[in-house]
């Protein structure tokens, strides 16, 4: 999808989106009634290693599939996209491979293994081991059997027992032998232990989605019953106890969320303010919520993606905001650990800049006359400056290490796209035009193009995924398709080559005006802001854990230096930690299980609805 004008109005695009739910298939959710292109074709591999054996031993099926819905290999079963697996067949057997794709296609492959029974009445040898294929730093067992022998010996051990077992952990391939020696003559049986190396990383995906806190999105009961620090009533400023209460994720209201509304609800530390919070109805009236409007938590049947991947991975009850506003000095952060306007202000962009409806495009392609309220190290926010800034990110860094990276966008202009605010990725051809840097053609203007990377094998090492405006969580305005949003990305990359290396971290840019009742540390006028969920999912983040150390923006961006031997930007990075406690790259990858959702990923690669932000305040 070519990239959007910025000039794109409000009034165009209401009236394209009645046209696209008016005009197309009837359908209801503005899918274009056009015929969907044919989804790429899977392809499948599949080898033994060793592809000859004796009866009893070992071999090592590998496999790798792309494009893949489903997988199986009969004789085993279903199984994941890419992996491997030891087999002991008891005669010689051929293991076919299915890969299920989109629209009815598959690919096979398979692999024979040749099964050799000794001759009757001669010296038999048999060694095995189980598994024969680890991780470095673990361990495998030896087992060997002999009859008709007087002498046994194994290498690496000398002379040892005619039948018995031996624990070894060796650091790569290693093959052993036996050989057993008696009257009739002597027999020898190998195998070979395959070590791979400990997981890492190589392609990182953040999905910032918007608008809530832990309290009111995470009223997990399994969570919770697994020490999650998340709470079911809070304090108003006139001391009462106020329950949460349940509310449809696709509520119709929507609080303020300035740093305004932060001051209010930290009430220095008491966490007491969220009631004295503002509340926005789509007709400016004031009739569109409930009592205690702030103190909600989301039906849990609305997010139970969320719950899946938070109860199967790791969920941080302590993960912080690192800004104390909305969502355009929050989106700054997480691409390049500040909002200051340059390498050395004590400047931060404090809020939203000051949009129109007949110019709602923002950063260096912003009027003029646009501006943004900054913040300054006493707390004042008596400062406005045009809302283009130039400073070091974290692209930059990756660029300079040859690395590649995608930030998938709601559209050029919009506060939700963080480059367009960078003057030298941007480099707009004048204010109110476009950006047109070479940089900028890392930007996508539409979501959903991250699953046809995946799908292609083009998948970046590091991306920044936006939500589509409608899937993005925020009060006021989504449509209840942000938890099917994150799973179509979660379960394409779980399908694919991709998830034996990749970490995918889950989180919220800004607090959205609803109650959360931890109190965030504060390390200047600006940093850090209230609690907003965090989900880790990766084949080596912990499984089922919950972590208590404190985390904010900076620390996703400390991951990525570390995983790929980044220097630090100096900036929310430098202080933060490294999501370290988070993941066991020593653990097997497990098997990928699907993450059931409402809609799948077809629903958002053909929504032809805009990707416009729901978010202005």
């Amino acid at each position: 999808m070519a990239n959007a004008s910025p000039c794109f109005s409000t009034v165009t695009a209401c009236l394209l989106m009645a046209c696209l739910a008016g005009c197309g298939s009837g359908n209801g959710n503005g899918a274009s009634s056009q015929s969907a292109p044919t989804a790429p074709a899977p392809t499948a591999s599949l080898s033994a290693s060793p592809a000859i054996i004796q009866q009893g031993q070992n071999s090592t099926l590998t496999w790798k599939t792309s494009n893949s819905t489903s997988v199986s290999i009969q004789g085993i079963g279903k199984v994941a996209a890419s992996g491997f697996t030891s087999v002991s067949p008891h005669s010689t057997y051929i293991y076919k491979l299915t890969a299920n794709g989109k629209n009815g296609q598959s690919a096979q492959a398979q692999a024979t293994i040749t099964v050799n029974a000794p001759p009757p009445g001669s010296v038999q040898a048999l060694l095995t081991a189980s598994p024969n294929a680890i991780y470095t730093g673990q361990s495998t067992v030896l087992r060997w059997q002999t009859s008709d022998a007087t002498r046994v010996t194994l290498s690496g051990l000398g002379a040892v027992a005619l039948n018995g077992s031996w624990q070894v952990s060796p650091q790569t391939d290693t093959s052993y032998e036996l050989t057993a020696t008696g009257p009739s003559g002597s027999s020898k049986s190998s195998t070979t232990v395959t070590v791979h190396a400990p997981g890492s990383i190589k392609h990182v995906i953040v999905m910032f989605q918007e608008n809530r806190t832990t309290d009111n999105l995470f009223h997990d009961p399994v969570l919770m019953a697994e020490g999650a620090d998340i709470a079911s009533s809070g304090l108003n400023s006139l001391g009462q106890a106020i329950p949460l209460q349940p509310r449809p994720l696709l509520d119709t209201y929507d609080p303020f969320h300035f740093r305004k509304q932060f001051l209010e609800m930290y009430d220095n530390g008491k966490m007491d303010g969220a009631d004295l919070i503002r509340i926005r109805c789509p007709d400016g009236g004031d009739d569109c919520y409930p009592p205690n409007p702030q103190f909600t938590y989301v039906d849990p049947g609305d997010v139970a993606p969320y719950f899946t991947m938070a109860e199967s991975y790791t969920f941080a009850d302590r993960m912080f905001q690192t800004n104390q506003g909305p969502s355009f000095p929050a989106h700054q952060f997480i691409f390049s650990g500040t909002s200051a306007p340059s390498e050395t202000s004590d400047l931060f962009a404090a809020d939203n800049p000051a949009t129109t409806a007949q110019a709602p495009y923002t950063g260096c392609i912003a009027p003029t006359t646009q501006t943004v309220p900054m913040i300054d190290p006493e707390g004042n926010e008596d400062i406005f400056m045009y809302p283009c800034f130039e400073h070091t990110t974290l692209t930059d860094l990756l660029d300079e290490k040859g690395l590649s990276w995608e930030y998938f966008s709601a559209g050029e202009g919009s506060i939700w796209t963080a480059p367009n605010a960078i003057s030298h990725i941007c480099q707009a051809n004048e204010p109110g035009g476009r950006c047109k840097g070479p940089e900028w053609s890392n930007v996508s203007d539409h979501a959903a193009i991250i699953l046809d990377d995946i799908a292609n094998g083009t998948l970046p090492n590091v991306s920044w995924v936006m939500p589509p405006g409608f899937s993005s969580d925020h009060p006021g305005g989504n449509d209840g398709t942000g938890p099917s949003w994150v799973a179509s990305v979660v379960n394409a990359v779980g399908h694919s080559p991709y998830w034996s290396d990749t970490a995918i971290f889950i989180t919220w840019d800004d607090w959205g005006g609803l109650y959360d009742h931890v109190a965030p540390p504060i390390l200047n006028s600006y940093e850090y802001g209230f609690r907003v969920p965090l989900v880790i999912v990766s084949p080596y983040a912990k499984k089922g854990y919950v972590s208590h150390v404190t985390h904010n923006f900076g620390s996703i961006l400390k991951f990525v230096e570390k995983t790929f031997d980044l220097p630090s930007l100096g900036f929310a990075d430098a202080a933060s930690d490294d999501l370290s406690d988070c993941f066991d790259f020593d653990q097997p990858p497990p098997w990928f299980k699907t993450v059931p959702s409402k809609v799948g990923a077809d629903f958002f690669i053909y929504d032809m609805r805009p990707d416009v932000p729901l978010d202005s305040d």
